[in-house]
């Protein structure tokens, strides 16, 4: 019985140290196991999310860079989209005063532009009619004539023919003076025109002044000279000078072609005005 016993014993003995090795094996090689199943996996999880990180931006990335590519194509379609992205980074006080005299300018300019084309007529031909119906005699046909015809040249003429009883001298003076009428009628609002294309880069100028005076305030703000607020000052105060000059050369061009249609309507009255007295003196004396 003894003997049994201590055979069972020996046998728990030997039995217990294998098994306790054996779960430490187990509990040392499981964790083992595990870290070196789980790290790669993990590292690989990183990699693929910093990689689809890299993507998204690098996506988004080119999305931005093609909008902004897409934008400065759409805007460099057309002169009046750049001139508008120019005209806002300009000052904007400044910008709409110059804005305001490119308007009114042209208002003026479209006026006496619609004005002196309707005065001109074919003054040859009127002339022609005038001098025919003079010869016949038929005074008030060619005052009907005179009436029923616009324009300054019509105007003169049909002053002269109302004093056609008087002397040679009065019809004269009265066609001299009623001429300077007509003419001061086809300058009239080219004072105003004249001023808004000296005032348009005048405002430019004062544009350009005060954008340098913005930026020194700007430095002294900063406490330092950068390129950057020197260059955005200047910029804003440029802008402003060169749409000044811009509305002003545009104004200069309208203002030239109102000079030439008046000029041209001058001379047509002078020449009008020389053939009626030369048909009034005719006239005159066959009836003497």
């Amino acid at each position: 019985m003894k003997k049994i016993i201590i055979v069972i014993t020996l046998v728990i003995l030997l039995v217990c140290p294998s098994a306790s090795a054996q779960k430490r094996d187990i509990q040392q090689n499981i964790p083992t196991t595990t870290v070196t199943d789980t790290m790669p996996r993990q590292n690989t999880a990183a990699d693929s999310l910093a990689s689809d990180t890299a993507t998204a931006k690098t996506t988004i990335s080119d999305e931005e860079l093609s909008e902004d590519e897409l934008m400065d194509v759409v805007e460099t379609k057309g002169l009046h989209k750049e001139l508008k992205r120019k005209f806002i980074e300009g000052n904007a006080g400044f910008m709409s005063l110059v804005a305001l005299a490119l308007v009114l300018g042209l208002a003026f300019c479209i006026e006496r532009i619609i004005y002196l084309t309707l005065s001109e007529i074919n003054a040859k031909k009127f002339m022609a009619d005038i001098d025919a119906h003079i010869e016949r005699g038929d005074i008030e046909g060619a005052k009907n004539i005179c009436r029923e015809t616009r324009g300054p040249v019509a105007s003169i003429c049909y002053q002269g023919l109302l004093r056609i009883s008087e002397s040679l001298d009065d019809i004269e003076r009265s066609i001299i003076s009623y001429g300077t009428v007509q003419t001061a009628n086809l300058e009239r609002g080219c004072t105003w025109i004249t001023l808004f294309i000296q005032i348009a880069p005048s405002l430019g100028f004062l544009g350009t002044v005060i954008g340098m005076v913005m930026s020194f305030d700007q430095i002294q703000q900063a406490g330092d000279i950068s390129a950057t607020i020197v260059a955005s000052g200047m910029k804003v105060a440029l802008i402003t000078t060169i749409f000044g000059i811009i509305v002003a050369v545009v104004l200069q061009l309208f203002y030239n072609y109102i000079i030439s249609k008046i000029e041209h309507l001058t001379s047509q009255m002078e020449e009008s005005a020389i053939s009626l007295l030369d048909a009034i003196t005719k006239y005159k004396q066959e009836r003497s």
